[in-house]
């Protein structure tokens, strides 16, 4: 028999799989930290003096990713034409973060007081800054830090100096910021792991219920009530019921809608075998006429078939009441009796 090898193998999964958890938001850094830190000051001309240096400390919250607080105080000292000036004050800074990375730039504007001293004459004032920096990360808690600001100084009548109370400086910090605790990490990302289908054992499997299981069955989907080889394939498939009008070759729509499934069946099946369409007819009429109808009736259905796309060769063989397969002298065995074969022909 010439037949096309075809296995179907049936697989289900037993178990889906999750998409990757992304990870949330990086979570919150709202550390405490210290800054210590050196200055540079610029000095303007209204002080008639030369630049100086200072430091300070500061003590800050990392409020969320853009902004810290924080409280500094500092002393800077420098000399000038009416004696040395001393500065001790200090502001409540607001730090913008454009973003917190290992180089992380800022903005920065501070309000506060401050007490200047030029020589014996001291007066305290008060002072706002604003500048720009960066601060750059060495270790988790330890980042170094530097900024420039302009500082207006105004000393409130305290004539400190002589001819004016209002003093335009610019100081240059360089320090660094030490964070209190660990440093808060972002949330992982999560692969669930993927669980792999598992493949169920074909021997114990039959799709088509034709009694060959699927690690045998070279031709799946066969239609139920087939009869079939040991490899799965189809010998013989029987129609019956009415099929035909009474008396006549016509089929009927029911036939019509079994013969689609038939066919589809057919033209997607691998065997592409001849096969004899045979009609058989029950023991009511005459001999002679139940032949002529049955092979009119075989010829409907083979015509059907190659209506709907069926191409194997199929034969038209009328056998009247010649081959009854159940007792003709009951209405249930004539019943039986008239009906129509397909036979796959072996070669």
């Amino acid at each position: 028999m010439l037949k096309k090898n075809l296995l179907a193998i049936a697989a289900f999964t037993s178990a889906g799989f999750l998409p990757l958890a992304e990870a949330a938001d990086q979570i919150q850094d709202d550390r405490w930290y210290i800054a210590p830190f050196a200055s540079f000051v610029r000095t303007g001309g209204d002080r008639n003096s030369s630049d100086g240096w200072g430091g300070g400390m500061g003590i800050g919250k990392i409020l969320d990713k853009h902004f810290n607080v924080e409280v500094k105080g500092f002393y800077q000292e420098f000399g000038g034409e009416n004696g040395p000036w001393s500065l001790t004050g200090g502001t409540a800074d607001l730090q913008y973060y454009f973003s917190r990375d290992k180089f992380s730039p800022y903005t920065v504007i501070g309000l506060g007081g401050m007490n200047s001293c030029a020589s014996a004459n001291c007066g305290a004032g008060i002072i706002g800054e604003a500048g720009a920096g960066f601060t750059y990360e060495l270790h988790d808690n330890f980042l170094l830090r530097s900024d420039v600001r302009y500082r207006y100084n105004n000393n409130l009548n305290a004539h400190v100096q002589p001819g004016t109370d209002e003093f335009h400086d610019m100081t240059v910090n360089v320090g660094f910021v030490i964070p209190f605790g660990d440093k808060p990490k972002p949330a992982e990302k999560y692969e669930a792991p993927v669980a792999v289908a598992a493949v169920a054992d074909c021997s114990t499997l039959d799709s088509d219920a034709d009694g060959v299981n699927n690690c045998l069955d070279l031709c799946p989907d066969t239609l139920k009530g087939t009869t079939v080889d040991h490899t799965g394939c189809p010998v013989k498939l029987v129609l019956k019921g009415q099929h035909f009008e009474y008396n006549s070759a016509k089929l009927t729509l029911n036939a019509e809608h079994i013969l689609d499934t038939v066919a589809e069946n057919i033209v997607t099946h691998p065997m592409k075998n001849d096969i004899e369409v045979q009609g058989h007819a029950s023991s009511e009429g005459a001999d002679d006429y139940n032949m002529r109808l049955s092979q009119k009736r075989a010829q409907s259905v083979v015509d059907y078939l190659k209506m709907k796309g069926v191409t194997n060769r199929l034969v038209a063989k009328g056998y009247g009441e010649t081959q009854p397969i159940a007792d003709n002298s009951t209405e249930a065995g004539k019943s039986e009796n008239r009906r129509v074969e397909l036979i796959w022909i072996e070669y």
